[in-house]
């Protein structure tokens, strides 16, 4: 019993390593094109445990699908912004949005990674500029200062719902 709870621990722990030490290709892409002074893009994981759950469900005014999200912390000399990657499911597919924040809390920009759903469903880039330079404030709220879009209403809601979650969670659980 002792062995295997070494294993989990060390084998744990190695994941972890791997996970911050990985950031993937188009997610650097995104940033790097977005911050100019980019020295470097640090990979972590967060989970969302008691209160902090609670309090990012709460601020987001949306249902969370998971408690484990992904982060990206953006340095140059010190850090000038975050990323939060959220997946969740439109209709039957998940889409993945990256979204990044300056170090104010202002909503820089998001993109779409991935969309498992037709891609007639994909919002396009004219809708998605509305999260373009979104103060901390902004209720990010579909129907009200986020329009509709006809034929892909569930992805404008997965989308503007995501933004408030990942800057509930900016706020909540990463910069405190």
């Amino acid at each position: 019993m002792k062995k295997r709870f070494i294993t989990l621990l060390l084998s744990g722990a190695i994941f972890c390593a791997a996970m911050e030490a990985a950031v993937p290709k188009p997610v650097k892409h995104a940033i790097d094109a977005s911050f100019g002074e980019v020295s470097k893009i640090e990979a972590r994981q967060i989970v969302l445990t008691g209160s902090t759950y609670e309090k990012v469900k709460a601020r987001a005014k949306a249902k969370l699908e998971t408690k484990i999200y992904r982060y990206y912390v953006i340095r140059s000399s010190s850090a000038v912004g975050y990323a939060v990657l959220i997946t969740r499911k439109v209709r039957t597919k998940k889409a993945t949005v990256l979204y990044v924040f300056d170090v104010k809390g202002v909503l820089k920009f998001s993109e779409i990674m991935a969309f498992g759903e037709p891609p007639e469903y994909i919002p396009n880039t004219i809708w998605m500029g509305q999260f373009r330079s979104r103060n901390s404030a902004a209720p990010l709220k579909m129907g009200k200062d986020i329009p509709t879009i006809s034929g892909a209403t569930l992805s404008a809601r997965t989308i503007s719902d995501g933004a408030r979650i990942a800057r509930a969670i900016l706020q909540t659980a990463i910069v405190k």
